[in-house]
């Protein structure tokens, strides 16, 4: 498996630096190297790329200004120099987060998990989605539930909370992994949602609403979510 790539990163030196990386991994297909966010951005809305290696400060748009503005988010890997935006970099789910200068070792570590995520991606997709239900240990037992039963899911700290229609299960789990396991159906919204696409009763500015639940939306996955929607 091979996953196609750009660059975007203001630094010539970076850039070079990332490139050389880029080169030396056979995993990699490298699309493009850009100085800014704004060029990357045509590229983007009209070729289908795996994996975007990122600056976070540019000038114009920033790294995060670029993934507000995609339709679908492809795996985001983060070089900057600065350790303060790793908050805001989990906020739009990137995949790793790289400390400038970086190091052969440590970017090699981070595409790997790009590609084991990448090939589960695909071996879900080939299966065709055979998979529609989970298995959850609740009260000392387990309990077969349904995909289609799932209204939403909300992260509570160490553990998750799965609602269905008539019920609630307090589960010890992590949001990342059920986002993992459940299928197309299902888009993480918010760090702390996830929700089952075919229960949305409407959509207004950054929230939504499932049943009697009014669920909010981060700007990093709205996009996404509208285009995951069945739009007129």
């Amino acid at each position: 498996m091979k996953l196609k790539c750009i660059i975007v990163d203001d630094e010539l030196m970076a850039r070079k630096h990332l490139q050389r990386l880029v080169d030396q991994h056979t995993g990699l297909d490298l699309l493009g190297v850009f100085e800014n966010a704004e060029d990357a951005l045509v590229l983007l809305r009209e070729q289908d790329v795996d994996l975007l290696l990122l600056d976070v400060e540019m000038p114009g748009l920033s790294g995060f200004d670029l993934l507000g503005q995609l339709a679908s988010m492809p795996f985001v890997i983060m070089t900057t120099s600065k350790v303060e935006y790793a908050f805001e970099a989990y906020e739009y789910q990137v995949t790793d987060y790289l400390k400038k200068p970086i190091i052969a070792p440590r970017f090699n570590l981070a595409v790997e998990k790009v590609l084991d995520l990448a090939a589960s991606k695909l071996a879900e997709k080939e299966a065709g989605g055979s998979h529609n239900e989970i298995y959850i240990k609740h009260e000392g037992r387990y309990i077969r539930l349904p995909y289609e039963e799932i209204q939403f899911i909300e992260n509570v700290g160490d553990y998750v909370k799965i609602f269905t229609a008539k019920n609630s299960y307090i589960v010890h789990s992590t949001m990342k992994s059920l986002d993992e396991k459940l299928g197309r159906n299902f888009l993480r919204v918010h760090r702390s949602f996830i929700v089952s696409l075919n229960k949305i009763v409407d959509i207004e500015e950054n929230t939504l609403v499932i049943g009697n639940k009014v669920i909010p939306i981060s700007r990093a996955n709205k996009a996404e979510l509208m285009n995951r929607l069945n739009m007129l």
